[in-house]
C-alpha cells in the first residue's frame, strides 16, 4: 500500500516537491517500511521524472521568443574582417621596417619581440610629438603592422619593465576613454632627444674647400703626397733640356730625352 501511494505521489508531483519524496522513500527504506526493490524502483521513477521535466524546459526556453527590447548598436566594435595575403605582406614589412628603425637603445630593445618594438616605435613617435600616447590598441595595432595581442604585450611588458606608465580612463556607462601612455624610462628619454637610432650627418666645412681652390692654404704645414707630386710637376726638372709639362708627369709617361 504504501509503495502504490508514494508511486502515485511521485507521478503526480510537480518538480519542487519530488526532492521531498526522494526523502521519504529513502527513509521508509532505512525504518523497514520498504525494501531494497522497492525503494530502489521509486528511486529511478523520480529520477526519469526530473529528466522528462528539465527536457522540457529546455526545449521550452529555446523556441520562446524573446520579448525584450532589442538593441540595433552595442559598446563594442564590430569584428575586423580577415586580412589578405597582400595586406599581410604590407603588414609585415611595415613592422620590420619599424622594428629596425631604433625605437630604444639596444640593451633595452632586447627585452622586445621584433613586433613588439614595432609597436613601442609608434608609442615613442607619439610621445616625441606630443608628450604622451592617446591612440587606442586598434590604430596602435594597425599602424605597426601587428594584432591587437602584441600590442597589449608590448605595453604590458614595457610598463613591467619600469619605462612607461599606463593611465586607465574608465567610464561609467559609457565605452572607455583610450589609454594614456607616457615613457618615464630617463635612458629612453635620452636616447629619443639625440633622435633615435638615426645617426648625426654634419656637412662638410665649405670655408675648407673654397679655402683649397683658392689656393691660399698654410705654407708651413708639409704638403701631402698628392700635393708635393703637383709642386714638383709644376716645376721644371734638373738636369733635363727645357722644362717637362706636368700633363705628361700625371699621366705617368715618362718625358723625352731627345
Amino acid at each position: 500500500m504504501l509503495v502504490q501511494q508514494l508511486a502515485e505521489a511521485i507521478a503526480s508531483a510537480p518538480m519542487q516537491v519530488l526532492d521531498d519524496l526522494s526523502r521519504d522513500v529513502w527513509r521508509a527504506m532505512s525504518v523497514g517500511l520498504l525494501d531494497d526493490t522497492d525503494a530502489e524502483r521509486l528511486a529511478e521513477t523520480i529520477h526519469a521524472r526530473r529528466t522528462i521535466a528539465r527536457t522540457l524546459e529546455a526545449s521550452q526556453r529555446v523556441t520562446e521568443p524573446r520579448t525584450g527590447p532589442s538593441r540595433s548598436w552595442s559598446y563594442f566594435p564590430p569584428p575586423r574582417p580577415p586580412q589578405g595575403p597582400q595586406s599581410r605582406a604590407r603588414s609585415i614589412a611595415r613592422r620590420r621596417q619599424l622594428a629596425a628603425s631604433g625605437p630604444m637603445p639596444p640593451a633595452l630593445a632586447a627585452k622586445f619581440t621584433q613586433g613588439e618594438l614595432a609597436v613601442l616605435r609608434i608609442v615613442s613617435d607619439e610621445v616625441k610629438r606630443t608628450g604622451s600616447c592617446a591612440r587606442t590598441v586598434a590604430e596602435l595595432a594597425a599602424r605597426a603592422g601587428v594584432c591587437l595581442s602584441t600590442t597589449r604585450n608590448a605595453i604590458r611588458t614595457a610598463s613591467r619593465f619600469g619605462l612607461l606608465t599606463v593611465e586607465h580612463r574608465r567610464q561609467h556607462c559609457k565605452p572607455n576613454l583610450p589609454n594614456v601612455v607616457r615613457i618615464i624610462s630617463a635612458e629612453w628619454l635620452a636616447w629619443l632627444a639625440k633622435g633615435g637610432g638615426c645617426k648625426k650627418v654634419n656637412a662638410t666645412d665649405k670655408e675648407v674647400l673654397n679655402r683649397e681652390k683658392r689656393g691660399s692654404f698654410n705654407s708651413s704645414r708639409k704638403p701631402e703626397p698628392t700635393e708635393r707630386f703637383v709642386q714638383e710637376a709644376q716645376q721644371p726638372l734638373r738636369g733635363r733640356s727645357g722644362p717637362v709639362r706636368a700633363e705628361r708627369l700625371g699621366r705617368g709617361v715618362p718625358p723625352s730625352t731627345g
